[in-house]
């Protein structure tokens, strides 16, 4: 079947989100074909260019999220019309407007809300694949003052009532450059309307293109979330200085954009439990949640696994990106506490700092261990060694990823905020013994093969680790059952298996309407053959589709009924 990759910030460029995860998937499915359209978030990521793609990848389409020429296009006075109705419903169903929400509109006033949502941004993108675009449109006068009246609208949100100027035209902004995708050229049926099965790599943006082809072409979307969008968001915001007035509309719209993505999308696989708690609080039906773990290679690690002895049995590791969410301070204030019952014992912090925030928190952390374990020397004449060091992949000591968990008998995660910690996997994939917070899906993957503490408690993170250090025999099974869970639940093999499965149950609850008419103008029964991939040609009819959304491979696509025509005795399907 031909594919429909989504991703947006990722996949093909050289880096990115969940670069390494779609370049497995693509390559795990050789029998499928991918086209992948890819949103970038950044010049710098457009320059640095893609990786090698693999021979079943057969197009690539690009467009940039973070810049937009104006598209020049001039509406007329029905245009201009249009726009402003549908703007202003977008506008009023973020703002809470008279109607939005309303129980006389329905029985359920949230199925109310988002169908005015919907309604308002499918309107917005029939109007710019009409007039050739809406880029200027979401720019102009008339977007900030449709978004004004929504937000002085009576039964408008208190927080959108005292939005100001300048907050209107924040909000604006914003949404013009969200709104990006539906001035795209992608939608034809020489684009994804040619596809069986769109797949987003993720939520929000990603998403969007698939909710217009599942719109304009009937085109199934599936998409799988190894992070909530909307939760980054919100996370985002909390450290935000903007005004409420834009942080509250801000956060209806992508709250109200990621209900419309589950309300239209065939199947939603979350990466984790904790990701299907958020989707199933932002309205996704539990009947179309399928969590896949996330698959990664466990070939890398599979030396330092089967070799639990190499471990030094006094060292704990921190493998990781630097940055406040790992808390890093409260690792080295437990460490201190480790110390006192454990003087032997060293910490090797092994990581990169990317950004001025994490070149800042590094240093802020390098003080702090300088401070907590001045350098100890032997006698007065030997240099002094402080137990805590700050190291690189790639250094000497860890010249390898493997090599970095390899040296240390436990491995410790210490952050405030996680997602899916990956690196947590990778230590269990070298059978190590691990001490975690509970955030995230930590449990989830732990799954009682690891030590699991409250996050922001040095005291307690201490006494896991001592705990472990202590006692050699219980680290080796706990190592070994970790690995083992590991190998069962997070491969390559096995994320590629269950999205092999995920797409041919998608692609059959979606087969191809198709209507075949007699001589008499009379629908043909059983005209059309069962859909199956076979090369060649059914017969020598030229058999055309009258409703899209079906397997590309099944037939071609038109917009009207066709005759049926004859096949020559002893002819038939080749």
């Amino acid at each position: 079947m031909r594919i429909g990759l989504l991703t947006e910030g990722g996949y093909p460029y050289v880096s990115g989100d969940a670069r390494l995860w779609c370049d497995r998937l693509v390559r795990g499915l050789g029998g499928h074909e991918f086209d992948i359209y890819a949103l970038s978030r950044s010049e710098r990521q457009e320059d640095e260019g893609w990786i090698e793609l693999p021979p079943q990848v057969s197009r690539v389409r690009t467009a940039p999220l973070w810049t937009a020429e104006d598209d020049g296009v001039v509406y007329g006075r029905r245009a201009r019309r249009r726009f402003e109705e549908a703007y202003g419903e977008l506008a009023a169903a973020l703002c809470g407007g008279p109607d939005a929400g309303n129980a006389s509109d329905g029985p359920d006033p949230a199925t109310a809300e988002a169908d005015r949502f919907g309604s308002a941004l499918y309107g917005l993108a029939e109007l710019a694949r009409d007039e050739g675009g809406l880029v200027g449109a979401l720019r102009s006068e008339a977007a900030v003052r449709a978004l004004e009246r929504a937000c002085r609208a009576p039964g408008a949100q208190g927080a959108a009532r005292e939005a100001r100027v300048p907050d209107l035209l924040a909000v604006a902004a914003h949404l013009e450059r969200a709104l990006r995708p539906l001035s795209l050229d992608w939608y034809e049926d020489d684009g994804l309307g040619s596809v069986d099965l769109c797949h987003a790599a993720a939520g929000g943006p990603a998403a969007l293109p698939g909710l217009l082809a599942h719109h304009f072409s009937e085109v199934p979307l599936l998409v799988t979330e190894y992070g909530v969008p909307l939760r980054a968001h919100y996370l985002a915001s909390g450290a935000d200085d903007s005004a409420p007035a834009v942080r509250s509309l801000l956060a209806a719209f992508h709250g109200r954009l990621a209900s419309e993505v589950y309300r239209r999308a065939a199947l939603v696989t979350p990466g984790n439990t904790h990701t299907r708690r958020w989707q199933e609080r932002c309205g996704a039906d539990r009947e179309k949640l399928r969590t896949v773990y996330p698959g990664m290679d466990a070939s890398h690690f599979a030396e330092v696994g089967e070799s639990p002895e190499t471990a030094d049995p006094d060292t704990l590791i921190w493998v990781g990106r630097i940055e406040p969410a790992k808390d890093l301070i409260s690792l080295l204030h437990a460490f201190a506490e480790v110390r006192k019952e454990e003087p032997k014992t060293r910490l090797r912090i092994i990581g990169a700092a990317t950004g001025a925030e994490s070149e800042a928190y590094l240093g802020h952390c390098r003080a702090l261990a300088a401070q907590l374990f001045p350098d100890e020397a032997e006698g007065i004449h030997a240099v002094g060694d402080n137990p805590v060091s700050f190291e690189e992949i790639g250094g000497p000591e860890s010249p390898t990823l493997a090599e970095a968990y390899a040296v240390g008998a436990v491995v410790v995660l210490s952050s405030v905020v996680e997602g899916f910690p990956i690196s947590l996997v990778e230590a269990m994939f070298c059978g190590r013994a691990t001490v975690s917070t509970d955030v995230g899906a930590v449990v989830e993957i732990i799954g009682g093969t690891g030590l699991v503490v409250p996050p922001r408690n040095p005291r307690a993170l201490a006494e896991a680790c001592v705990a472990l250090l202590r006692d050699p025999a219980r680290r080796e099974r706990l190592g070994a059952a970790a690995r083992a869970r590991a190998l069962e639940l997070f491969t390559v093999e096995q994320n590629v298996e269950a999205f092999h499965g995920i797409y041919l149950e998608v692609v059959s609850r979606s087969p191809v309407h198709k209507v075949v008419l007699d001589h008499a103008g009379e629908p043909l029964p059983f005209a059309v053959p069962a859909e199956a991939h076979v090369a060649g040609r059914w017969t020598h009819a030229d058999i055309r589709v009258v409703a899209r959304g079906g397997p590309s491979w099944a037939t071609g696509r038109a917009s009207a009924p066709v005759q049926a025509t004859a096949v020559p005795a002893g002819e038939g399907a080749r």
